[in-house]
């Protein structure tokens, strides 16, 4: 029998083993195929790194920071101030009443605010400015006057709702707001000695005060204020930063007697002003 004859009635088996120079083996080409994954990932992960930006320093960000909060800031100083928001909110709704109390001439009358508080023209103000009236005009911003009769009162409140013959060409209420809380902004808008039209800005200084009204009724469950209001502001609205009416102005504290603001005034809040004097649903 020759060197290389197979013995009769063996059968080949397989093995991963080869002869110098022969194919490689299963076992050794995963081996290979595997480490050639791995550099090739490695090299992908070395390629990315090596792309990506380098990290800010500290005087980078200090500049891109500051960018931002500059762009920030001039947007906001862009914006109008919350006054001239709260003015130009309300302004359609402001009312000019002129009560008569003298003769038929015009002579003792003498001028409060009231606000437009729903879609057919009611019209919301303290009755003191119109108790005991002759007769009763009213002036709407876009230069509308009409006679207004006085609709419903509420004596304990000083509240009155007025009905004018004719409103004006387009009837814009007020927003009617919630209560507000001590140290929140506050704007009234009426015309303090006859300057019509005029807002200013305070704060609420208090909640739940009392104080004597000029007839001697006593006024409980205000709002005391220290923005500025005069005669001409009674029956004008109190308003909160959003604009929405939060109380009806009624009265001042001036111990002097002098009628003019010393730094303290009231208003009663919006919910017992409208409610009370059956003001017209919103």
């Amino acid at each position: 029998m020759g060197r290389n004859e197979p013995t009769p009635g063996a059968e080949a088996v397989a093995t991963d083993e080869a002869p110098a120079g022969s194919r490689i083996g299963p076992r050794l080409r995963l081996a290979l195929i595997a480490g050639a994954a791995l550099v090739v990932s490695g090299g992908i992960y070395l390629a990315i790194r090596d792309t990506s930006p380098p990290p800010l320093d500290r005087a980078e960000v200090g500049t891109i920071a500051s960018d931002v909060t500059g762009k920030a800031i001039e947007k906001l100083e862009s914006r109008p101030p919350a006054s001239a928001t709260v003015y130009r909110q309300i302004l359609p709704s402001i009312v000019e009443i002129e009560a008569n109390r003298g003769s038929s001439n015009g002579k003792g009358a003498s001028l409060g605010a009231g606000v437009i508080v729903n879609r057919s023209g009611a019209i919301l103000t303290a009755l003191h400015v119109v108790d005991g009236a002759k007769g009763v005009s009213v002036s709407f911003v876009d230069g509308t006057r009409s006679t207004a009769s006085v609709a419903s009162t509420d004596p304990a409140n000083d509240i009155a709702v007025l009905q004018p013959d004719r409103g004006p060409e387009v009837v814009v209420p007020a927003v009617l707001g919630g209560g507000g809380q001590v140290g929140d902004e506050a704007y009234a808008v009426g015309h303090p000695l006859g300057y019509v039209g005029s807002l200013s800005a305070g704060v609420i200084s208090g909640l739940d005060r009392s104080v004597e009204a000029a007839n001697g009724r006593k006024l409980q469950g205000l709002i005391q204020f220290d923005t500025a209001v005069n005669p001409g502001n009674s029956g004008g609205p109190l308003l909160n930063r959003a604009g929405q009416v939060i109380g009806i102005v009624t009265a001042l504290a001036n111990p002097s007697r002098d009628g003019y603001f010393i730094g303290v005034g009231f208003a009663v809040p919006i919910g017992t002003a409208g409610g009370a004097a059956n003001a017209p649903p919103r």
